[in-house]
């Protein structure tokens, strides 16, 4: 009986990969059933990372909201928090009247932020492969990024400094200076990559033709982002539906072409577009950073003193606080300035009742934000329309009979992040 059982050969096994995985960016569990080390089939888990985010939304101030949503891709917080800020201005019917240097501020901080995004995706998928350096300098760029959002945020990620109206506050004084040395680093050393990986044997070997998905499977199950473009579909919400004044940068959109002379819609594919998008992103920054010497002054945030939050406090001699500047405005100088800081700040703007979805190109795809208002101080309802979570379906996809071995390398080359998918 026992040897009828051995030699039978239609069991097969059954593994969790997960809930912790390096290549996951977070907490994911991948069920998968495997014969031998071939993959049958592979069933993502979800929702071990969630926060309850949109729902505490509503009880909070409109205004509030960007320190909630900054926290769901936390790898790329600062596309939350635009989504939602361009959603909750487009409810106000403030979009035409953003101050231009906010704009150029927040193009500035997305593009570093994809830079910064895409240097954790390069690293830790070539991290997952063995390749360790590409995961060692990815995080040496990266920190030099974090230093720069430091310096103007105060934080180095979970910023909330894209709010409804502008941004929090302007480049500090030293800011076009440390911008201008970041470009100078980013420009000497994102040609590293390249020389690691591009004609790499061994990385092409284990990425090539592993996570393969084609064009008509990523317009059935809504991928966007490097997946899509991947395949060779140049699509790029920047270019389709320009916001923050995107039309009037210089860049192009990075996709896949036969003439490469690599095949396209698998994890090495993703990988080179990731990398173009990265100089793309630079080139992006560069205009920014000439554009930003041109308007230093200029106002940073819409100038309607029952929406805008003042966007040039500093903190006091005690290192906390309001300035003295500030404080003597509202306290000793203006009943008006008094009274538009104190509604502000205990009750919020209200938002006109409405809709509006707003999506934006995030370093991973289509970044969506939906706001309701019932006319109140507080969202009716806030639902983000997070990139990974529609392309976690793609798992099976590309994995459902490669090896074990492959699923680790077609997950990363998603580069999904858990916060945003389970919110």
């Amino acid at each position: 009986m026992a040897q009828e059982q051995a030699e039978r050969g239609d069991e097969t096994l059954v593994i969790n990969m997960g809930p912790q995985h390096p290549s996951t960016h977070g907490v994911l569990r991948l069920i998968l059933e495997c014969d031998g080390e071939t993959v049958l089939s592979v069933r993502p888990g979800i929702g071990f990372l969630h926060t309850g985010i949109e729902k505490n939304m509503e009880y909070r101030t409109w205004a509030q909201g960007s320190t909630f949503v900054t926290r769901m891709d936390y790898v790329a917080p600062l596309f939350n928090e635009a989504a939602y800020c361009l959603a909750v201005e487009r409810l106000l019917g403030i979009e035409d009247k953003i101050p231009q240097r906010a704009n150029e501020i927040r193009v500035l901080m997305m593009e570093l932020n994809r830079i910064a995004s895409h240097l954790v995706a390069v690293g830790t998928g070539g991290m997952e492969i063995g390749a360790l350096t590409v995961m060692t300098i990815g995080f040496r760029e990266r920190e030099m990024i974090l230093d720069f959002f430091e310096a103007v945020t105060g934080l180095r990620m979970n910023h909330a400094y894209i709010r409804p109206g502008g941004v929090a506050n302007d480049l500090p004084e030293s800011g076009l200076a440390q911008l201008r040395d970041l470009i100078k680093w980013l420009e000497d050393h994102l040609p590293e990559y390249a020389l690691f990986c591009n004609e790499n044997p061994i990385f092409q070997g284990r990425m090539m033709g592993v996570g393969h998905q084609d064009l008509t499977a990523c317009m059935a199950l809504g991928v966007t982002g490097p997946m899509l473009r991947a395949t060779g579909l140049p699509a790029d919400l920047r270019k389709a539906q320009p916001y923050c004044g995107y039309e009037t940068y210089d860049f192009e959109v990075c996709a896949w072409r036969p003439e490469d002379g690599w095949a396209g819609a698998d994890a090495y594919a993703r990988f080179r577009v990731r990398l173009d998008e990265m100089w793309q992103s630079l080139k992006i920054v560069r205009q920014c950073a000439e554009r930003l010497e041109q308007s230093v002054g200029m106002p940073v945030m819409v100038d309607d003193l029952k929406i805008g939050s003042p966007a040039d406090l500093a903190v006091g001699p005690d290192g906390q606080g309001n300035s003295n500047e500030h404080i003597r405005h509202i306290m000793g100088e203006s009943m008006e300035a008094l009274i538009h800081h104190f509604k502000l700040v205990t009750e919020g703007f209200r938002v006109p009742a409405g809709q509006a979805y707003v999506p934006i190109e995030s370093p991973k795809g289509e970044l969506g934000c939906h706001v309701v208002s019932d006319g109140g101080t507080r969202p009716h309802r806030a639902h983000m329309r997070d990139p990974g979570f529609n392309h976690l379906q793609s798992v099976p996809i590309q994995c459902e009979g490669g090896m074990i071995s492959d699923v680790v390398v077609a997950v990363g080359s998603i580069d999904p992040v858990m916060g945003g998918v389970d919110r």
